[in-house]
This record gives C-alpha cells, sequence and structure tokens, in this order.
C-alpha cells in the first residue's frame, strides 16, 4: 500500500463553517491542524438522511454528512455535495385542497397519527390517498391555484415518497407530466411492493425522459420522473396517479375500491435531471442554496506540486457530464487538475497547465450508477487514472500546474454549476505520483 497521504478527508466530524480533515500535512511533514480544514458555505437549511434512518434539516453552514447509501445506522456516512435548487411544488407535505392542491379527480385524502402516517422525517404528516368509486381516472396535483411556469426546453424532475399501502391501487403508483405544456405525455410506473420502475413511456421521443425509485426505509420509496418541456406556459405541479397494475397506460380509468390506501409524501418539482435532496414547501417555492467546500492557503504544502495523486471515493446516483468531485487550482482555470463526470457515462480526469496544455484522461463509457474509487497519479509526461482497481488511461505528455487551493464537489469559480450533486465517501491527496502498482491498490 502507498504511504500516508498528505491530507485525507473521510467525512465525520464538524461545525459550523467547518468540515474536518483526518489529516493535513506540508510535504514537509508540517501539521497544519485547524488550517487544513475545509470550509463550508450554504447559507440555507437543507436536508440530509441521518444516522436514524430519517430525514431531517440541517442548519446553514453545517456540512451535510448523509447516511443514505449505508442504510442509516449500519456504515458511515458520506458527504453530499449539491448545487442550488429551489422546490417549486407549494405544501410539499400537506396535500389537501386548501393547501394549494386538486383533488377533484377521483381522489381522497386523509390524515392520521398511527404508525401508517409516519412519514420519512418521523412525523406523523403522510398523506393517504384512496380512489373514489367512480369509473374515473384518480390522481391528485400540487400548485392547483398557484401554478408553475414551465418554459420550452428545460429539464425538470418530479419527486414524491410514496409507500404501499392496502388494495390493488396501493401497490402501485404513476406520475405523469400534464398535458399543457408538455404535450409529449411524458409517465412513468412505481411497484412500491418489490421497489421497481415497471414502465417509462410517452406519446413522444424525449432524450431526457427517464425514472428512478429509491429505497429511503420503512416502506417509503422515493419516485421520480424526468421529463424536457416541451411547450411554455403555467401548469400544476406535481402528478401523482392511482393506477392498479404495473403496466398500466397514462391516468388510466378504473372502478375505483374506496378502501385501497396509498401513501404519499415530500412532493418536489425541480429543474434538472436528478430529484436533489429533500426542500420542505408550504405556502411558496424554497430554494436550497450550493454546499461550497473548500480549503486554501498554507494547504498548498499538501499539494504536490511536480508530482502528486488525487483519490477520491464516491457514490454516483446520476451521471452528468461535467459534475465534478474533486478540484486542485491556482484560483483560475488556466491551472488545474479535475476528477470528474465526463460524457457518456465516463469518469474523467482534466490536467491544465497554462504553458503546456491538457491532458485529458476519460474511462470507459457507459458507466452505471454505484460506488467507484478513482484516482489520477501525475507527473511530467506521466498520467495515469485508475478505477476500482484497474487502469483506464495514460498519457506521456503534459506538465504539471502550480496549484494552492483545493475544491470538493465543485471547481474553483464563483459559479455553482457542474457541482457533483452526489456524494463523496473519501478524497486524499499524496505529494508524490504513486506507482501503478500503489494507484490499482489504492482503488481496489
Amino acid at each position: 500500500m502507498p504511504a500516508s497521504p498528505s491530507l485525507l478527508i473521510v467525512p465525520a466530524r464538524f461545525k459550523s463553517g467547518k468540515l474536518y480533515t483526518q489529516i493535513a500535512t506540508t510535504s514537509a511533514g508540517v501539521v497544519l491542524g485547524s488550517s487544513g480544514d475545509f470550509n463550508v458555505t450554504r447559507d440555507t437549511t437543507a436536508t440530509r438522511f441521518n444516522s436514524a434512518g430519517l430525514i431531517e434539516s440541517v442548519a446553514s453552514g453545517i456540512p451535510r454528512l448523509d447516511y443514505y447509501t449505508s442504510g442509516g445506522t449500519a456504515g458511515c456516512p458520506a458527504l453530499l455535495v449539491e448545487p442550488s435548487g429551489s422546490n417549486l411544488a407549494f405544501h410539499s407535505e400537506t396535500w389537501a385542497s386548501g393547501n394549494n392542491w386538486d383533488l377533484a379527480n377521483g381522489v381522497t385524502i386523509a390524515t392520521g397519527s398511527t404508525s401508517a402516517f409516519l412519514a420519512p422525517d418521523g412525523t406523523f404528516t403522510a398523506n393517504a390517498i384512496s380512489p373514489t368509486s367512480g369509473i374515473t381516472s384518480h390522481f391528485a396535483g400540487s400548485n392547483n391555484t398557484t401554478r408553475v411556469t414551465y418554459t420550452s426546453g428545460t429539464i425538470y424532475t418530479q419527486s414524491a415518497f410514496f409507500k404501499a399501502g392496502t388494495g390493488a391501487a396501493g401497490q402501485f403508483v404513476q406520475m405523469t407530466t400534464w398535458v399543457t405544456p408538455n404535450n409529449q405525455n411524458g409517465f412513468a410506473n412505481f411497484d412500491l411492493q418489490n421497489g421497481l420502475v415497471t414502465l417509462v413511456s410517452g406519446a413522444t421521443a424525449d432524450a431526457n425522459r427517464s425514472a428512478r425509485i429509491q429505497n429511503y426505509g420503512n416502506g417509503w420509496y422515493r419516485c421520480s420522473l424526468t421529463v424536457t418541456a416541451t411547450g411554455s406556459g403555467t401548469e400544476r405541479g406535481v402528478r401523482p396517479v392511482l393506477i392498479t397494475a404495473s403496466g398500466d397506460i397514462r391516468t388510466p380509468s378504473f372502478a375505483g375500491t374506496v378502501t385501497d390506501v396509498l401513501y404519499g409524501w415530500g412532493a418536489q418539482l425541480e429543474t434538472g435531471s436528478v430529484a436533489t435532496s429533500y426542500i420542505p414547501t408550504t405556502t411558496a417555492a424554497v430554494t436550497r442554496n450550493a454546499d461550497v467546500i473548500s480549503l486554501s492557503g498554507a494547504v498548498s504544502g499538501c499539494i504536490g506540486q511536480t508530482e502528486g495523486t488525487i483519490y477520491a471515493e464516491v457514490d454516483v446516483r446520476t451521471f452528468a457530464n461535467g459534475n465534478r468531485i474533486v478540484c486542485l487550482s491556482d484560483g483560475t482555470s488556466d491551472n488545474r487538475i479535475i476528477l470528474q463526470e465526463g460524457a457518456n457515462s465516463t469518469l474523467q480526469a482534466i490536467v491544465t497547465n497554462a504553458t503546456s496544455g491538457v491532458v485529458d484522461i476519460s474511462t470507459a463509457s457507459g458507466r452505471t450508477a454505484g460506488i467507484y474509487k478513482i484516482a489520477i497519479g501525475y507527473k511530467q509526461n506521466d498520467f495515469a487514472v485508475y478505477v476500482n482497481g484497474s487502469q483506464t488511461g495514460t498519457d506521456n505528455t503534459g506538465g504539471v500546474p502550480a496549484c494552492n487551493q483545493i475544491f470538493i464537489g465543485k471547481i474553483e469559480t464563483t459559479a455553482t454549476t457542474n457541482q457533483f450533486n452526489d456524494r463523496i465517501r473519501a478524497a486524499a491527496l499524496y505529494t508524490t505520483r504513486l506507482t501503478d502498482l500503489e494507484l490499482a491498490a489504492l482503488t481496489t
């Protein structure tokens, strides 16, 4: 195994505005102490999945140590880093006609205080949705009076938490777009007993149309549908539809059984192709600001200036081209080394040197969601990238840029686009270019 890193971060200890590093030393072995701890900036509250297996809110400036991938108490947290996002769905938790929800389409919604109504945040705020007895379609919709303004060509993701109840209409749920302005009629069906997306369809093609189901424990699944708006205008928001079979068509009509029950909570509508962490709302849209995690100053001694290695272990839900994992920089785009997601579901290392050009090493395309260990070893005319124990690319030309800043989940600019939008389990720096055998061992 390689020698000790000059900097190691395994998310565990923090305070407001700080994320503590386990190791931070200069290349001469000088311990940096508190000057080696990362600065954390996020000017709003945000949510995380805590060690008790519940969604909870954390204060502004607090790094989000998220336990979702370890299933709550089992395992260690990962650092959740996300860009700014807004939940456009009003009254995300209390789905009632008096709360800007449309319930006039063959459904009734009840609330209660029994265990069945226990929501993913541990409160008794879940909604029990039942069909009426008529032969009709059965659905609800947020933003019934205060509508959402959609923009043609923009990608939108709607999501909500659902739990199976009783009866056929309590096992399955459908999420679908409204006819106007999204005349492609995209929809997806979900099986809540088996945790499956069973159908993704629509009237016309949409390269961005996709669906996802995530297990949040205690019977709850977060279901999401992503589509591209094909027109501009105002319309309602999140649209859960009751269905009775996994392959049902869009908003099917059926004779409802009033004792069937489906539980729902936490509606969210946002721009982008990923359902980001839950943002609770009441009478208006709510914005969560971006997580900005960085370190500069004395830390330049942690960075190999003529040779070095960057390592990261990440949990990837959805690949998005250009999403940054770790960035070393001099504060400009002229000199930097980046680990990031690349095009076509790849992992990528980019080394930019103002005097010697760019080194670009991408892994094989078509990677799926999961946990990846990635490292780049760098030295003058000697670059190699390893992922999960295997070499994925090399380059024997190029220089090493001088860097004095470290960014986790983003690059050095003030812009918060292309942030990682996922969970980082660990990151490390070495001031030497590890051997290929060491890189393979490190990423295994």
